[in-house]
């Protein structure tokens, strides 16, 4: 029987509701997070859950913790693949809803060692959706969110564009991981009748983004006077997202989206993954010039710190993405173009010197061999 075709949409109590964000340490959940609790109507609560691997930082929210620690905000360290302590804390915490980030989301890291990426993104996210199907029975006031990417799409040609009904192709370990925890977490709702909803979205920036991914890797290599290596001839395509753009999405999701449904959140900003880098190197030499920088000595400009490398396998050509259904259907629209964006992203990372270096004092290394530039997604 399709319990999901019997099953009524009923609002969320969004505003008073007790949230459980997995991955909240990383890149997208901490933005998420500190975007909700600085909401002027949320009087609800969040709980961080995060196993803090290499990619997760406790300094990203670290001014949340100091505002709302205790009754608004809390960290719990623990991983999505511990069905119990999972389970316990729906039922133990009341959780309504769930917002699920934590994933192994880089490429590169996908082709040297898959299994993790099965383990964590396949694994894990059955067990979430497992425990809360315990946990909240037949309820239809609850919300199981998770977040994906255009990546399970595959890769386009020089025109046309994801939809919502693109059927998957996914071409790296990455992105089938995550089609593979699309599929559950529509399974459920069919099955079951968990209330779920899904997004995909295009490349994020901004923010506390890490060191690893295409634009951070870019400015704090150049500020290092460090060769910035680019995939192929770096015509890549890559749609760009504001990541405070994405976190409304979100919210806007949870607050108007119908249960069952997937909706694409895209900047509607194609960019070859040259021109971002030459871009970042454009922005630096007005924010922070070459000439005044004591690792670009006689290096000339950042552009010259460009340097073409071999293709990385299995590399999509382009991705972008179609946002129509969550524009028409739930009135949410960008907020940012990517001038702009950009822009304030860097000098973000100019002024948070101690967020960056918290990062690279961890379990994290840039490993330039083996991170190269090619624009990933979450």
């Amino acid at each position: 029987m399709d319990y999901s075709a019997q099953q009524a949409h009923q609002p969320l109590d969004l505003d008073r509701a007790t949230i459980l964000v997995t991955g909240g340490a990383g890149f997208i959940g901490s933005n998420f997070i500190r975007s909700v609790l600085n909401r002027d109507n949320f009087c609800g609560r969040i709980i961080n859950y995060d196993n803090l691997t290499y990619a997760g930082n406790m300094h990203s929210l670290s001014d949340i913790a100091d505002r709302f620690g205790g009754s608004r905000y809390t960290f719990e360290r623990g991983d999505i693949n511990d069905f119990d302590r999972v389970k316990d804390l729906l039922t133990g915490e009341k959780i309504s809803v769930i917002v699920h980030f934590a994933a192994e989301s880089h490429v590169d890291r996908s082709i040297c060692g898959p299994k993790v990426f099965v383990e964590t993104n396949v694994n894990g996210t059955f067990n979430l959706l497992e425990a809360a199907r315990q946990a909240w029975g037949m309820r239809t006031d609850v919300r199981f969110h998770h977040i994906s990417t255009d990546e399970v799409y595959g890769s386009l040609g020089d025109i046309g564009h994801f939809f919502e009904t693109t059927p998957y192709d996914p071409r790296s370990p990455y992105s089938a991981s995550k089609a593979a925890s699309d599929h559950l977490v529509r399974a459920y709702y069919h099955t079951y009748g968990l209330p779920v909803s899904i997004s995909n979205c295009s490349n994020n920036y901004g923010p506390y983004h890490f060191p690893e991914k295409l634009i951070p890797l870019v400015i704090l290599s150049a500020l290092e006077g460090k060769p910035l290596p680019v995939y192929g001839n770096g015509k890549n395509v890559r749609d760009w997202l504001y990541v405070d753009d994405h976190c409304d999405a979100v919210w806007m999701i949870l607050e108007k989206g119908m249960s069952g449904e997937t909706y694409n959140v895209g900047g509607e900003c194609e960019m070859q993954n040259i021109e971002v880098v030459q871009r970042i190197c454009d922005i630096l030499e007005r924010l922070a010039p070459a000439a005044a920088n004591p690792h670009m000595s006689s290096k000339g400009t950042y552009r010259n710190l460009i340097t073409f490398v071999k293709d990385r396998p299995g590399h999509d050509r382009r991705y972008a993405i179609n946002c129509d259904k969550i524009k028409q259907a739930l009135g949410w629209k960008q907020n940012h173009n990517f001038e702009s964006g950009l822009q304030d992203t860097v000098a973000w990372y100019l002024k948070n010197v101690d967020w960056v270096q918290s990062i690279r004092s961890g379990s994290y290394v840039i490993n330039t061999q083996l991170l190269r530039l090619s624009g990933e997604t979450v």
